[in-house]
């Protein structure tokens, strides 16, 4: 029983601790499925699914894609499946790298929370001070 393999592309991308593995296949439409769920449905804003296909929507060119995404909240998540959806494309034409990189689609954003130091009461906060 010979069954015909789908050809995607796979990439990852990361956003503070979210971290998404991006699948795209070359499609009539362009579909997104997050964590086996729609895209308009795992994510909670409208903006967010924007966020995520960024990528697609500026090359306009369809893909199916398939995202296994974790750790952080919605908002990174979105950046990061942006981010793993634009390495992916770059990997199928590289001549798109131009303009998603022109975009800062291909930039893995580096900011994450610093850690909370011992003696202050957060990252950089110290304890109130009283003179008398």
């Amino acid at each position: 029983m010979a069954t015909k393999a789908l050809v995607y592309t796979e990439a990852v991308g990361r956003r503070k601790t979210a971290s998404a593995r991006v699948r795209i296949t070359p499609a009539k439409n362009s579909t997104m499925t997050v964590n086996d769920k729609p895209a308009e449905e795992y994510f909670p804003l409208p903006m967010m699914v924007k966020t995520a296909f960024a990528p697609i929507t500026l090359l306009g060119t369809p893909y199916a894609v398939t995202v296994k995404v974790h750790g952080g909240g919605h908002k990174s998540q979105a950046e990061a499946v942006r981010l793993g959806i634009s390495r992916a494309m770059i990997e199928i034409v590289p001549e798109q790298r131009k303009d998603l990189k022109v975009r800062g689609y291909l930039k893995r954003d580096p900011r994450a929370k610093e850690r909370k130091k011992f003696g202050l009461k957060g990252a950089r906060r110290a304890p109130q001070w009283s003179k008398r």
